[in-house]
């Protein structure tokens, strides 16, 4: 049976001797390191290489998120699983920017740590159910957002663009001349600089490059 590596991290004495004691009774577990804080883990990672850290989050000198957030600059593959008191939103969300993998609170049993560390090895984002349904709850909110964003969206005919200049602002933005865009719409590069001309007037602005970035942050191309 392959023995899995954990390096520990965690500001308070008590509670990483707690945490320490509770898992090395498991035979599949061997701890290779236990650090106070991020600074002291990132020093202990150049000695030993864990397959799995269990990081705190609040601690002192640098806390658990901007820690997972230098490891995985270091090395994206090392598997970070947070375990912590802090169920607030905005830490569970930080900490899987960073790029956390899994999310427990510390009051989860020995047995329920060992088969979350055993789930992450497998390729699994274990967290303890409170923290699953507050991620689902982000995730919620942030579909919410970005479909709020969407419905702000300006549309062209709010700058009374008709449908021919929108249809020139969408070969503009595929970088077309005035010349390829005129064969293709069947009229004059005259005409077509004239189109132009009026779309950069009612969106007011004054360059291909400011009308397509309008066009494309509202979508219109």
């Amino acid at each position: 049976m392959n023995t899995i590596s954990i390096g520990l991290v965690d500001d308070n004495p008590a509670l990483l001797n707690n945490i320490s004691d509770n898992l090395s009774v498991f035979e599949e577990l061997h701890i290779d390191f236990k650090a106070i804080n991020g600074v002291d883990a990132l020093e202990k990672l150049k000695v030993y290489s864990p397959d799995i850290i269990l990081m705190d989050i609040e601690m002192p000198e640098m806390d658990g998120i901007k820690a997972t957030l230098e490891i995985k600059k270091k090395n994206p593959l090392q598997k970070i699983m947070m375990l912590t008191v802090l169920d607030r939103d905005d830490k569970i969300f930080e900490a899987i920017k960073a790029g956390a993998s899994g999310y427990l609170l510390k009051d989860e049993k020995p047995s329920k740590i060992l088969r979350s560390i055993e789930e992450l090895m497998d390729g699994g984002a274990p967290m303890s159910p409170i923290i699953a349904a507050k991620t689902l709850n982000i995730l919620r909110r942030e579909v919410i957002i970005e479909e709020e964003k969407e419905r702000a969206l300006v549309s062209p005919q709010s700058f009374n663009l008709t449908k021919r200049e929108v249809e020139i602002l969408e070969k503009i933005a595929s970088g077309l001349s005035y010349t390829q865009i005129a064969d293709q719409l069947f009229i004059s590069a005259k005409t077509t600089r004239k189109h132009t001309e009026n779309i950069y007037m009612k969106l007011h602005v004054h360059s291909k490059l400011e009308a397509v970035k309008l066009a494309q942050k509202n979508k219109w191309v």
